[in-house]
């Protein structure tokens, strides 16, 4: 019988398992670097987490099932519901703002394709209780250097204020129902299906805020594009407060140092729990799968019977980010491939080579030592011949190998070979250490 790997998952070996774990550390690094403190929740929660976010129509895109005690479980889709979970089970009591940040791996039942995988991962944050908009542009900073510590400098973050939208939608008593049928036309971004679908009168009757709704999610630009969405909704107050909110958060992005921001009118996020500002963030090299993170600010806590708080979050899709990264080092190997080359990584520091049987014992008892104190050190275990030991080495990439013969062991030394350079030291056996830290 032949086994094989699940649709839409995948294996990964040992450079890209590097590659990601970099990844993940300069995650950690920059969000750290912003108070936030890791979390976990379970790899599967209750079904109705997800469908009282989501709707019962999710349930097609899920991994779920009866549990033996007839409970119904579903595999996690994404993680900002368990988040919720977490803060009403764990954290209602906890001083705000909270900062909180998470990495793991979410499943839907997808058909698999370019960039979209059945099993895939998440590295996200949330922000509960901070006032807003300074938790936005708090939060849109953090990810704006994420990216440029990643090395990712051609990405475009799109920002809209949903509160506009729906305000007009509280002004022109449009029901509940339509507007989560308007806000799904306009997250799909086909512009000439939405306006199909509004200038026909079967989902909104009242042609004005037709005719305002199609201007409006066709505004893409800068800073000007705030005048004119003033202009189209002005002479309607209940927009007033998000338009202030969204003037505001311009002027903290400057505040942040952040420039390399379009105004979108057409970002919806299509998830009817968002109430304000929400934001995209795209790679356009990654072609229909550019989107790497999207987010913005919602009150999810209420929703599943929690108090009123105010939560800003986002998501990066980790995998895309990864195909975003490897994309950026192709071009770079193109370029440089020779210094590439010479500049491979090292998968060890030292490779401990005995010389003979007799040897080996002691070349168990140095390369302890070494990784004692933090030296990434491989033995061989094989009994390779010195030749095969050197090959060994060469392709761990190893900085150093300390030779281990019989004639230098009966003074206390070893044979310390630098792999760059060619060059051979004899050391002793106790200055190992100060030897490889200081070369």
């Amino acid at each position: 019988m032949e086994f094989t790997r699940p649709r839409g998952t995948r294996d990964f070996l040992f450079d890209e398992m590097r590659e990601r774990k970099k990844c993940e550390n300069t995650l950690r690094e920059v969000f750290e670097t912003y108070a936030y403190q890791e979390i976990k929740t379970p790899l599967f929660e209750d079904l109705s987490l997800f469908t009282t976010k989501s709707g019962d129509e999710i349930v097609d895109q899920l991994y779920n099932f009866k549990d033996k005690s007839d409970r119904e479980i579903a595999l996690r889709p994404e993680i900002t519901a368990p988040v919720a979970r977490l803060y009403i089970n764990e954290l209602q009591k906890t001083a705000k703002p909270i900062k909180l940040y998470y990495f793991g791996s979410c499943f839907r039942y997808e058909r698999p394709q370019k960039g979209r995988f059945r099993q895939f991962w998440q590295f996200g944050c949330e922000l509960i209780g901070a006032k807003s908009p300074e938790g936005e542009a708090e939060a849109i900073a953090m990810a704006e250097q994420s990216l440029e510590r990643l090395g990712i400098d051609t990405a475009e973050i799109h920002i809209n204020h949903l509160g506009i939208i729906r305000a007009l939608f509280k002004h022109f008593n449009i029901e509940t129902e339509i507007q989560e049928k308007v806000m799904t036309l306009i997250d799909k971004g086909n512009k000439e299906l939405l306006e199909n679908e509004l200038s026909s009168g079967d989902l909104i009757n009242d042609s004005n805020l037709a005719n305002i709704l199609i201007n409006l999610v066709d505004l893409v630009g800068k800073d000007e594009i705030i005048a004119k969405v003033t202009d189209l909704v002005s002479e309607f107050e209940e927009t007033n407060d998000a338009l202030d909110e969204f003037k505001q958060l311009i002027d903290l992005l400057k505040s942040f140092k952040i420039s390399n921001y379009t105004i979108n009118m057409g970002i919806a996020r299509g998830l009817d729990y968002y109430t304000g500002i929400v934001f995209e963030i795209y790679v356009p090299e990654l072609g229909a799968q550019k989107q790497v993170a999207g987010g913005g600010s919602y009150n999810l806590v209420e929703l599943f019977g929690g108090e009123k708080v105010e939560s800003t979050g986002f998501a990066f899709g980790f995998d895309r980010l990864m195909h975003a990264i490897e994309s950026k080092k192709s071009e770079k190997n193109n370029e440089k491939d020779k210094e590439n080359i010479d500049n491979k990584e090292s998968i060890v520091d030292v490779f401990v080579a005995p010389f003979s049987n007799d040897t080996r014992e002691k070349s168990f008892e140095i390369g302890q030592i070494l990784r004692n104190n933090g030296i990434s050190t491989e033995i061989d275990l094989s009994r390779k011949k010195l030749k095969k030991l050197l090959n060994t080495a060469n392709k761990l990439n190893a900085k150093f190998v300390i030779l281990v013969g019989k004639n230098d062991l009966e003074n206390d030394n070893v044979t310390i070979k630098d792999m760059s350079s060619g060059d051979q030291e004899l050391v002793a056996i106790d200055g190992i250490i100060d030897y490889i830290i200081h070369s």
